[in-house]
């Protein structure tokens, strides 16, 4: 083995590391170390012969902002462009590079092929492969890891990471497993006071047809923030969730089509004498509203307060029901419902393609964008498989008292 063939070792280390801390969850633990060490790792030559390498590498300093080309695996293709067959016999390889493929950005081809081929080989092998590698296998053709939920994938990762992983320790486990019930414990007192917020509101507006679903608002503002000194932003962020569920059931499923009309014209003007205009099952729900958007802005800070107008316009615009979206869409072109699905699935794809994009142009926005990017991994998890588990909340049930209810043992 010569010099280099040894730093490119060194490097393969020290990436299985920062990817084991990520996905054991514990990485923002770690968030200096581990951008000086991706930092150094772009700027340093590297020359792997393992497809598992390479790939991580690429996805790593891609989710960390940093632009890596797909010409990296040109390296395991013919001069056809198409792929070696023999990393065909190599799943974990596979599963690495169908993880990093899917990063891709608007016009890469190449990655778009990577993609078709290491899921065709993979759905192909799977149900052969040994645990944990079956679980992850099956996880990733679910959702691939840059989509899944960091929580999530560190649930079931602190669970499969043992003696056999290349970069084991026993005290990065425990890390794990305490910092992940630390923060659970945070979440439920967190739950508690939320909870109560909430039976306050609903009994005092009166309204016998909106749905229950403050622990799935709180999950999408945990999904976004989970860490502990964003107490503030996932408290606000689920009554504004709970707030907005409360609009669109109104909309949906009770109010005639004037009322809506009023509504939004009060919503819109957002001032308290417009509730004239409302039936007075709204007028106390509309002051409600109103009362909350007041106390968020006395919460934050003055030089970080958002204004109401700012507000208003986003009112309305978190409809969350993907089976909206296909009616409408097979309402407007005639099509079937396979179609419709087919459609948005595309977008959702561009729109993913988008995210990835965000990445690489916007660094100094990083911090934003991995927020963002949180909150579409949420969507992935609520309407997997194209059930809408806020609406058919038994469906989420088991993944909430994960998160909430139940410590991992230790």
């Amino acid at each position: 083995m010569d010099e280099r063939e040894i730093r490119s070792v060194k490097k393969g280390q020290k990436m299985n590391l920062v990817d084991t801390l990520q996905r054991l969850g514990i990485d923002h633990l770690f968030e200096e170390e581990i951008a000086t060490t991706l930092n150094t790792i772009h700027g340093a030559e590297f020359d792997s012969p393992s497809l598992h390498d390479v790939a991580l590498r690429f996805r790593l300093l891609r989710q960390q902002g940093l632009w890596v080309s797909s010409d990296v695996f040109n390296k395991f293709k013919h001069r056809d462009g198409s792929f070696i067959i023999d990393i065909t016999n190599d799943p974990k390889g596979l599963l690495s590079l169908y993880n990093a493929a899917n990063l891709l950005t608007h016009n890469e081809e190449a990655l778009q092929e990577a993609i078709l081929f290491s899921r065709h080989h993979l759905e192909l092998m799977k149900s052969n492969l040994k645990s944990p590698l079956a679980e992850q296998v099956s996880r990733a053709l679910q959702i691939p890891l840059s989509r899944n939920l960091k929580r999530v994938e560190a649930l079931s990762y602190i669970l499969e990471y043992n003696v056999h992983e290349q970069t084991y320790n026993p005290s990065i486990l425990e890390l794990a497993k305490l910092d992940f019930n630390l923060l659970q414990h945070i979440h439920q007192r967190e739950l508690k006071t939320i909870t109560q917020w909430w039976e306050d509101l609903s009994n005092d507006i009166g309204l016998d047809y909106i749905r229950d679903r403050i622990v799935e608002c709180y999950f999408w503002s945990y999904s976004m923030y989970f860490e502990e000194e964003y107490t503030r932003a996932r408290m606000i962020l689920a009554k504004f969730f709970m707030l907005t569920s409360l609009l669109d059931d109104t909309y949906d499923t009770h109010a005639t089509l004037e009322e809506c009309r009023n509504l939004n014209v009060a919503i819109q003007s957002w001032d308290e004498s417009d509730i004239s205009v409302l039936p007075d099952y709204l007028k106390k729900f509309f002051l409600k509203v109103m009362s909350n958007f007041v106390e968020f802005e006395n919460e934050l800070e003055p030089h970080i307060r958002h204004r109401n107008a700012y507000n208003r316009k986003v009112n309305g615009r978190n409809k969350l029901d993907v089976a909206s979206s296909v009616e409408c869409y097979i309402k407007e072109y005639n099509v079937t419902s396979e179609v419709a699905l087919a459609k948005i699935g595309s977008l959702v794809e561009d729109a993913w393609k988008t995210i990835n994009q965000a990445h690489i142009d916007r660094r100094e926005l990083l911090p934003f964008v991995h927020r963002v990017t949180n909150l579409s991994r949420s969507m992935a998890i609520l309407f997997l498989d194209k059930r809408d588990a806020y609406t058919y909340s038994k469906d989420f049930k088991r993944t909430m008292e994960s998160h909430f209810v139940k410590p991992i043992p230790l």
